[in-house]
C-alpha cells in the first residue's frame, strides 16, 4: 500500500496572513505553481490558488493589496502522511481538488498534487512495461 509520503513534496513554500495578494501573486511566479498553503504560526490557516485571486480578487475588483485572508480558501481537505494514497486521490476526485495539503495535526508538513500522481502511476506503468520486457528478453535467449 502506497502511503501520501511516498509521493508528496515535503518542501513546501508557505505564506503567512502578513501576506497580501500580490506577494502571494509573485511567489506564485518565482515558484512557477498555482498554489500557496497559508499558515500562521505554523498552523495551516487556508490555502490560495491562482483561480482564488482571479475569481475572489481581480474579477471582483479587488486591489491586490488585498489581505490573503479575504481571498483565501479556509475550509480545507487535509491528509495525514500515513494515509494511503488511493484515499488522498478519492478525496480529491471527491472535493474536486488539485492539490492537497499533508498535515500533522494543524502544521502543514507536505502537499501533494494530481501531477504527483500522475507522474507516479507513469512510473509504476513503465517499471511494469520495463520488467515485461526483459522477461521477454530472457526467455527468447533461453531458447
Amino acid at each position: 500500500m502506497e502511503r501520501i509520503r511516498d509521493i508528496m513534496t515535503d518542501d513546501v513554500e508557505s505564506c503567512s496572513l502578513l501576506d497580501n495578494v500580490y506577494e502571494v501573486a509573485v511567489k506564485m511566479k518565482e515558484l512557477n505553481v498555482g498554489a500557496i498553503p497559508i499558515v500562521d504560526n505554523d498552523k495551516l490557516v487556508g490555502m490560495i490558488t491562482d483561480r482564488d485571486i482571479v475569481l475572489r480578487c481581480v474579477a471582483e475588483k479587488h486591489p491586490a493589496s488585498s489581505k490573503v485572508e479575504d481571498i483565501m480558501s479556509s475550509h480545507l481537505v487535509t491528509v495525514k502522511k500515513d494515509t494511503e494514497s488511493r484515499e488522498a486521490a478519492r478525496l480529491m476526485a471527491e472535493h474536486q481538488i488539485r492539490r492537497l495539503p499533508v498535515v500533522e495535526g494543524d502544521k502543514l508538513v507536505g502537499i501533494v498534487s494530481l501531477g504527483d500522481f500522475a507522474v507516479r502511476h507513469l512510473t509504476d506503468e513503465q517499471a511494469g512495461e520495463a520488467l515485461s520486457d526483459i522477461s521477454k528478453h530472457e526467455n527468447e535467449a533461453q531458447h
